[in-house]
């Protein structure tokens, strides 16, 4: 029975039972921070077992999506080696929310995997665990259903406290709780291993395929059970064990899901031993590296794009290690697509963007992998058990392996890393950049007083009272004409900077007998709810203690406002034509323009950007509310709202909501209504580093100018052309047919000019053992003229070593050819490389064909003249 009908089965005999058939949720958990992914199929579920969310139904059944690399759960060492590792798997799951409990839970479970109209095990070979003291279970199993006491297994707490057993299952070390049933299948006696609970329970032969949680308790802090009011039920069995079950096969990549997999990774890396671990591994971490940007992971240097990454570059090292050296892993994915894209429809519609994905990260990666390779076989060379931690930093810091990377490739040959010495260059590196970022800290003070009242949301300009004074960061009465210095003040307009939106300008003042003007330059803030207002006192004098007015510059602020906003409908707008996978990695907003980095693999097209601007000024036309509100993280969270790139949130957030068409947490100034954004042009699109693309635009009246200033070149331009704007394009059509007619007449001069110098330097062709040798300089020609003139060279001198050079601009383009019959004792690459070397450059290519290049002509002459001599050597 084959894994897709198996998947099937599952959830139409579910739905027969009147469960809800639920989609597999995203490998990104968006309302549980506590997971690095999905990994179970209850975490969708979670709130509804925790009583803090409901559903329209009491019965659910799932096949869910799941990743074990990184976190509590990790796998990764694993995958390849043993028969059932995995780091992506799917778990099928049937879910009672306080409906159904224990007896209907294993009838369920029974009835799908022994009754001939579904999965038809042979009862016989089905063996059961129930808690120690969950009589209730064991009766049930034991009368209701029929196995036999000799097939059924009590297991008590094993885990060296009191609940803590493999059937016994908690959430954490309070809340709900409850023990659990497993089913394992007997593979045989052929198969080394034993029964559950025994000591040879690690053995192959009896596999858990099926578990059933009874979550009937919640655990009080004293350790306590309490019978919960409606217990629930979450199972759950991994389709590719029941997969090699059915199949009839004792190790998981021997299923159906793999051999198609495996057979791909054989092919694309043209290994000889179908049986290596290497394309298990390999098989195994296309499905998960394929998911997990199609979820919208995309890899990176901390956090879930991390593990990405470390499992793309694992897959590359077992290629590399099969002899791959090109890049392959991203040709995996059309056959993935083919295998699970049916039950996955995220992987049909993101195939083209995975591909491009994994494809940039090999690119990345075999730029430094054989070189970071050759440094661990060299260090390895002597024989030594263990690699030194300076080394495994190197290989970590300047080729990009991922330390455990390394760990894996020494586990292999029996190698221990040296994770002391590696801790230690890591805190080098850190210091390192402790003390180059000082710089960074000045402005910072010392402050103990009161907080900052932020009254900026609805006022320009504020009545305040100054609670401290700064002058070269240290703590003054007073701040005399022409000092520079902070302001604290105990309420202010002034928006400080953060989540990319810079902090405003403007102006404090007093107007006691000190006549004070302070110039507000930047507000920047000195603790999580103090505002430093950083600038130059250009009047007066100004003392702690004082009041004043703070006032902002309410032009830049409404522009900068303008900006932000926009940057919010710009995210959105990125994810309904790009797709979901955009994530904010970095942002700068100020009142001339915003900048806006996103997670994105390759260039937005002119059409694309179209479509972004289209979209974003749908909206600003649209005039929606702009509305804020303060809630919980949690609850932002589960109302849709995005969390920022590199932000931090306390326990209450603000949910910046425009219209229906963004929602996100953000505390920066915005505009009240899209409409205020008045115009919206993106004016750059770019990379700034490997998979984040960057985009800039302006809004209002810097989108006028921009537009007007553009405006204005396209009618500079028509006037040089004598043109009409309207006729512009056309005019520039025509000047590059002309130029493109004059280039073709250059061509034919200089290849009149390559025929007749072709003439001449055959007389200066030196014969050495029967070889014509020429060696010459070629003033004023290029490259293709050089490879002409060296077609003609060889018809004119029969058996032949050419080299042929030019000089342009300060560098030395060469060129070496050498007639077939003469490539078994010259070589044209090495020849050309002779030359090379004496003019600062290298080169290479065919055996009769060669290019180089050089970037000192001062070494040309003698490097010319020494060509007969090396070849009269080599004859």
């Amino acid at each position: 029975m084959k894994s897709a009908e198996i998947r099937q089965k599952f959830l139409d005999f579910f739905a027969s039972k009147g469960h809800q058939v639920v989609s597999s949720s995203s490998l990104v958990p968006g309302d549980d921070p506590t997971l690095l992914f999905t990994n179970a199929g209850m975490n969708q579920f979670k709130d509804v077992f925790l009583g803090l969310d409901k559903r329209s139904y009491t019965r659910a059944a799932t096949s869910q999506k799941c990743v074990r690399a990184g976190g509590k759960h990790n796998d990764l060492e694993n995958v390849g080696y043993t028969a059932r590792h995995h780091t992506f798997f799917e778990m099928l799951g049937n879910f009672s929310f306080g409906d159904y409990f224990k007896r209907d839970a294993i009838a369920y479970a029974w009835e799908f995997l022994t009754s001939p109209q579904w999965l038809n095990l042979p009862k016989e070979k089905l063996w059961v665990t129930v808690y120690a003291t969950d009589d209730e279970a064991y009766d049930i199993w034991h009368k209701e259903v029929g196995i036999p006491a000799e097939r059924m297994v009590r297991i008590g707490d094993n885990k060296g406290a009191p609940y803590a057993s493999d059937n016994f299952w908690t959430m954490g070390d309070t809340g709900p709780c409850g023990p659990c049933t497993e089913i394992f299948y007997d593979h045989g006696a052929d198969i080394w291993g034993g029964p559950p609970g025994s000591a040879e329970e690690d053995g192959d032969r009896y596999i858990e395929i099926w578990n059933n949680v009874f979550m009937q308790f919640n655990r009080d802090e004293s350790g306590t059970l309490h019978p919960l009011p409606k217990p629930s039920v979450d199972t759950g069995m991994g389709l590719e064990r029941i997969s090699a079950v059915l199949q009839h096969v004792h190790s998981n990549y021997e299923i159906d899901l793999f051999q198609s997999l495996i057979d791909a990774a054989q092919r694309a890396t043209g290994a000889a031993d179908r049986n290596s671990p290497s394309l298990n591994v390999i098989a195994d971490h296309i499905r998960a590296c394929s998911f997990l940007v199609a979820d919208g992971v995309m890899p990176s240097n901390d956090g879930r794009g991390y593990v990405l990454r470390r499992i793309i570059r694992r897959a590359i090292r077992h290629g590399y290690k099969l002899g791959q050296k090109g890049l392959f892993f991203h040709k995996l994915v059309p056959t993935l697509v083919e295998v699970m894209g049916d039950a996955y429809p995220e992987l049909k519609a993101e195939q083209e963007r995975i591909a491009a994905a994994l494809k940039l990260e090999e690119e990345q990666f075999a730029k430094t992998l054989e070189n970071g390779m050759g440094l661990l076989e060299s260090a390895l060379a002597d024989g030594s058990k263990t690699l030194a931690g300076e080394v495994a930093f190197k290989l970590y810091d300047t080729f990009g392996f991922p330390v455990d990377l390394t760990n894996d490739i020494c586990r292999e040959r029996e190698v221990v890393v040296d994770m002391a010495g590696f801790e230690r260059e890591m805190e080098k590196q850190r210091e390192q950049s402790r003390e180059s970022n000082v710089f960074k800290m000045a402005g910072r003070v010392s402050y103990e007083g009161s907080d900052t009242c932020f009254e900026g949301y609805l006022k320009s300009s504020v009545d305040a009272k100054v609670l401290a004074l700064y002058k070269q960061g240290e703590p003054v009465e007073q701040l005399s004409v022409g000092d520079e210095g902070i302001v604290v003040l105990d309420n202010t307009p002034f928006y400080a900077e953060g989540g990319g939106q810079v902090g405003d300008v403007g102006e404090i003042s007093a107007t006691g007998g000190l006549d004070a003007l302070f110039d507000v330059a930047d507000t920047q803030k000195v603790k999580a709810t103090v505002f430093g207002h950083h600038g130059r006192l250009t009047r007066g004098a100004l003392k702690v203690g004082e009041a004043v007015q703070a006032t902002i510059d309410l032009h830049k602020r409404l522009a900068t406002a303008r900006n932000h906003s926009a940057t919010h409908l710009l995210h959105a707008a990125l994810r309904e034509v790009l797709g979901k996978h955009v994530a904010q990695k970095g942002s700068l907003v100020n009142h001339e323009r915003t900048r806006f980095d996103f997670a994105h693999t390759q260039a937005v097209t002119p059409a694309e950007i179209a479509k972004i601007e289209a979209v974003v000024n749908h909206v600003v036309a649209a005039n929606y509310d702009v509305t804020a509100s303060l809630m919980s993280y949690d609850d932002a969270i589960r109302t849709g709202a995005m969390a920022l790139f590199g932000e931090k949130y306390g326990d209450e957030v603000r949910v910046l909501k425009m219209g229906n068409f963004s929602t996100e947490l953000c505390g920066g100034t915005h505009v009240h209504r899209t409409g205020d954004i008045g115009f919206f042009k993106i004016v750059a699109e770019g990379g700034v580093a490997a998979g984040v693309r960057r985009i800039e635009a302006v809004t209002g009246e810097g989108a006028l100018a921009y537009v007007q200033a553009q405006e204005s070149q396209i009618k500079e331009a028509a006037a040089l052309l004598k043109a009409q704007p309207a006729e512009l394009l056309g005019k520039i059509g025509q000047i590059q047919e002309s130029v493109k007619s004059l280039e073709k007449e250059l061509a034919k001069l200089k290849g009149k000019l390559a025929s007749s110098q072709g003439d001449e330097l055959v007389a200066q062709a030196k014969d050495i053992q029967g070889l014509k040798v020429l060696a010459a300089n070629i003033e004023g020609a290029d490259n293709n003229t050089l490879r002409e003139m060296m077609d003609k060279l060889k018809d004119k001198l029969g058996s032949a070593a050419i080299v042929l050079s030019t000089v342009n601009d300060g560098k030395v383009a060469l060129v070496a050819g050498v007639t077939a019959d003469a490539t078994s004792k010259v070589k044209a690459g090495e020849l050309v490389n002779f030359v090379a070397q004496q003019v600062g450059g290298k080169g290479g290519g065919r055996p009769d064909m060669a290019q180089a290049g050089g970037t000192q002509p001062s070494g040309l002459p003698a490097a010319l003249a020494g060509v007969a001599d090396w070849i009269a050597g080599k004859l």
